[in-house]
């Protein structure tokens, strides 16, 4: 408890400074970060021109090529194991392969739903909501081919992550791209290289946890939250009006209280939440769908043919395919290599056993729950292109759920609440990972960590939403360089093992455990 306090104590006066600045907090956080926003956006995505195919389209970011371009490479390079390997990414995620004895500090499915609470978060609601409200319809076509193309690279660098972990002497594990990068490369004749790489990674990966794992979760979740309590408490009179600040201090805390225990008590907390927010959501999508089943072709259609429209806002196909590539890859972290930072805990001395588990994360979440959040928002009539801004996100999807349930926007703020909750204390992980791998593993950095991060929630809280998308956005995917990079020059290692664990999965090599 004294340990939880003593970063507990700091938060509460940091949001009461912040709040003495400035009556408004919204305003004072806006005016400070808007100007940082800007010019990070600018930076990570520079863009090629494209008006040269399309009259009017916008400028396509390298990040977006980068990233999806990867995913197409690895996936015809390995022989697409995202198709071959998927059943038996369900085998071993089952526990069929599961030994106790085997180093590591999870099981296959505690990492996965540590990982999945890192990818299956508010980017599948309000992301997917804005992507339908520039992009249009045809956004969702981009979005799941980019998940089913991202499952290999998700495989490739989590195989790539356990292959490299490290565990010490309290069987405490650290892994991701910042351990793959500085040793895999070495082992290939490219330390230096690997060296660069990996702290480019590391430090990306922290401002991934500041942007999308804190910034963006706690802000679309503020936003429902404190929209649904100001309408119960006097609309325009409410005293909540204008203060998801309070919200944000209040996640924070709670926050804190898991953060403390590690992994450990992370997958604890996320193997019991991620199954139940998945089924709310799932199930109150399936009944909205389910309700408009008569207009479900020409959704479909809508989806198909606005994918290659030449019309539309945003430069039409361009803008529509640099809506899906963009949204499905902060939704699904494919090739980014955050999620191999869970994935390398797992109890297990197959590097691609974990590889094939953590395919399923871009099917799970972009195939499915990201395409059911489009259907919803199309079937409905939801979409609303004026609304690409701060009307977008959360509020958009909430007033699709409420056309067909009126009561639902309570239950999507339970939801909402839970989907960024279980991705914050995820991406907490990944970015302490990182800045201990930086700065060393001690209890004077691991304080800092813990405390910035926590006002980095506060401070997400009170941001407008433009101005956290392209911040988190931009923080997120710019792990996508360095990583990728990596991938491509390891990629022979991967292939290897992969064809070295089917040949063993074959010959019987490979068996079931006797005690599963």
């Amino acid at each position: 408890m004294k340990r939880l306090w003593a970063f507990i104590a700091p938060l509460m006066l940091f949001s009461q400074s912040l709040y003495a600045a400035d009556g408004s907090v919204a305003e004072t956080v806006n005016n400070f970060m808007l100007p940082i926003s800007n010019l990070i956006s600018t930076i990570i995505f520079v863009g090629i021109p494209m008006d040269w195919l399309f009259a009017g389209a916008p400028d396509l970011p390298l990040i977006v090529i980068w990233l999806f371009g990867g995913a197409v490479f690895f996936s015809f390079y390995m022989g697409f194991p995202n198709i071959r390997g998927f059943m038996q990414s369900i085998r071993i995620v089952k526990g069929t392969y599961d030994d106790p004895n085997d180093p590591g500090e999870v099981t296959h499915f505690q990492a996965l739903t540590a990982a999945v609470s890192g990818t299956v978060g508010l980017g599948n609601i309000a992301g997917v909501a804005i992507a339908v409200s520039v992009g249009g319809p045809g956004a969702t076509f981009w979005m799941i081919l980019a998940g089913l193309f991202g499952m290999t690279s998700k495989f490739v660098e989590c195989t790539l992550g356990l292959k490299y972990r490290e565990i010490d002497e309290n069987g405490v594990v650290s892994g991701g791209p910042m351990h793959y990068l500085s040793k895999g490369l070495a082992n290939i004749g490219l330390p230096n290289l690997g060296k660069v790489l990996a702290v480019i990674a590391a430090v990306f990966c922290i401002g991934g946890a500041y942007g999308a794992g804190a910034m963006f979760q706690v802000n679309q979740s503020a936003t429902q939250f404190t929209n649904e309590i100001v309408a119960l408490t006097g609309g325009d009179a409410s005293f909540f009006l204008g203060k998801s600040w309070l919200f944000g201090v209040v996640f924070a805390l709670i926050v804190g209280l898991v953060i403390v225990g590690g992994i450990r008590k992370i997958t604890h907390v996320t193997e019991f939440l991620v199954p139940i927010m998945a089924f709310i959501y799932i199930a109150a999508s399936m009944v909205i769908i389910i309700s408009h089943i008569d207009m479900l072709p020409s959704a479909f259609g809508h989806i198909i043919s606005g994918a290659f429209t030449a019309e539309g806002a945003q430069g039409g196909v361009i803008g529509v395919l640099i809506q899906g590539l963009r949204r499905a890859t902060f939704s699904n972290e494919a090739g980014l290599g955050s999620a191999s930072i869970a994935h390398s805990a797992a109890k297990t001395k197959e590097p691609v056993s974990e590889g094939l588990v953590a395919l399923l994360e871009p099917f799970i979440d972009t195939v499915v729950i990201c395409t059911i959040t489009a259907l919803v928002i199309i079937l409905t009539g939801s979409i609303d292109p004026s609304a690409a801004g701060t009307a977008a996100g959360i509020a958009l999807t909430s007033k699709a759920f409420s056309t067909v349930i009126d009561w639902f926007p309570y239950v999507l703020t339970i939801a909402v609440i839970l989907f960024a909750f279980s991705t914050s204390i995820t991406w907490f992980y990944y970015g302490q990972r990182s800045f201990l791998w930086l700065f060393g593993n001690n209890a004077k950095a691991d304080f800092l960590f813990k405390m910035s991060y926590l006002s980095i929630l506060v401070i997400g809280s009170a941001m407008s939403l433009g101005s956290v998308m392209d911040l988190a956005d931009a923080l997120l995917l710019a792990m996508g360089f360095p990583n990728i990079i990596g991938l491509f020059l390891l990629r022979k290692e991967v292939r290897g093992m992969l064809d070295s664990y089917f040949s063993r999965i074959k010959s019987g090599e490979i068996k079931p455990y006797k005690g599963s």
